[in-house]
C-alpha cells in the first residue's frame, strides 16, 4: 500500500492557497533516491511557511483525471509515467491549464534503455529536448547564467549564481531553435571545464547547455537539478552533496512553485 504524504499550513479559513502533488519512484540510482528524500523534506517545510499544501506519492496510478483535479501543480521528482492511461491523463491535465515542475531524471529518455523515448508529446513537444545526449561526471557545482530575469521563477535571482553539485545533461534537440521554449538558465562559460571524469567525454570544455526552461504553451518549468553526489567508490552509498540548502537555487525552486501555484502564465499580473 502506498501512503499519500502531505504537509500544509492552514489559513484562518483552514484552506491552503493551492495544492501540489509530487510523484516519485525512488527505486533507481541512489543519487535520485537521495534527492527525492531531500525534496520530500524541503517542500513540506516550504508548504508550511508559504501556505500551500504539498502531497507526495509513489503510486503513479494516482495520475488520473479525478485525482489530478484536486491539485494546481504536479511535480515529477525523478521519473515519468510509463502507463498509457497515466500519460494521457497528464497530457490532458497540462492542456487544460495545470501546472508542472520536473527535476533532472524526469526528462530522461534514451532508446534503447529502461526509459526509451516512446512518448513524443512529452519529450519532443512539451519538454522540447528529445532524448538524453550525454552527461557530466562526477556531480559538481556549476556557475549558472540567468537568461531571463523577468520570469516569475527567476526575477529574484542574480545574473549568475553557483548551483549545488549536480550531474548535468546534454540533450538531443537544440532548444534555442524551438520558438515555444524559453530558456531561463544555462551553464555559464565560467564553469568550464565542468566535471572531473574519469572519462574525457564526461568533462565539458565548451558549448551551450540549457538547464532550466519553460514551454510558453504550458504552465511548466523543468530544472536539470536533482542528482546528488554519492559515495559509490567505497560502497557506503552515503550522500556527498545535497541539492537543497543553496539559498539562491532554493529561491529559484520556491519562486517557480509559487508561480505555478498562482495559476498565472508568465508575463501576466
Amino acid at each position: 500500500m502506498c501512503l499519500l504524504n502531505s504537509a500544509w499550513a492552514q489559513t484562518k479559513t483552514g484552506s491552503p492557497k493551492f495544492k501540489v502533488i509530487a510523484f516519485y519512484t525512488a527505486k533507481n540510482d541512489q543519487a535520485h533516491i537521495s534527492f527525492v528524500h531531500e525534496a520530500n523534506k524541503w517542500f513540506p517545510a516550504m508548504a508550511k511557511k508559504y501556505n500551500f499544501r504539498y502531497d507526495s506519492t509513489s503510486n503513479w496510478s494516482n495520475l488520473n483525471a479525478k485525482f489530478l483535479a484536486k491539485y494546481k501543480v504536479v511535480i515529477f521528482l525523478d521519473t515519468r509515467p510509463d502507463n498509457a492511461a497515466q500519460r494521457t491523463a497528464f497530457e490532458t491535465y497540462m492542456k487544460n491549464g495545470g501546472g508542472w515542475m520536473g527535476f533532472h531524471f524526469a526528462a530522461f529518455a534514451l532508446t534503447p534503455s529502461d526509459f526509451p523515448q516512446n512518448w513524443d508529446w512529452y519529450h519532443n513537444e512539451f519538454l522540447g529536448s528529445g532524448q538524453y545526449g550525454s552527461n557530466t561526471w562526477r556531480p559538481v557545482s556549476a556557475v549558472l547564467k540567468v537568461e531571463d530575469r523577468m520570469h516569475p521563477a527567476t526575477k529574484n535571482l542574480p545574473m549568475v549564481f553557483k548551483s549545488s553539485p549536480n550531474e548535468w545533461y546534454r540533450w538531443e534537440k537544440d532548444l534555442t531553435k524551438n520558438p515555444d521554449i524559453k530558456i531561463l538558465a544555462s551553464i555559464d562559460p565560467a564553469s568550464f571545464p565542468l566535471g572531473t571524469g574519469p572519462k574525457p567525454n564526461e568533462i565539458w570544455h565548451s558549448g551551450y547547455y540549457p538547464v532550466v526552461w519553460t514551454n510558453k504553451k504550458y504552465r511548466m518549468i523543468y530544472m536539470n537539478m536533482g542528482h546528488n553526489d554519492i559515495d559509490y567508490e567505497h560502497k557506503t552509498n552515503k550522500d556527498l552533496s545535497q541539492t537543497f540548502g543553496n539559498p539562491v537555487q532554493d529561491e529559484l525552486i520556491l519562486d517557480a512553485v509559487l508561480w505555478l501555484g498562482s495559476g498565472k502564465k508568465a508575463g501576466t499580473k
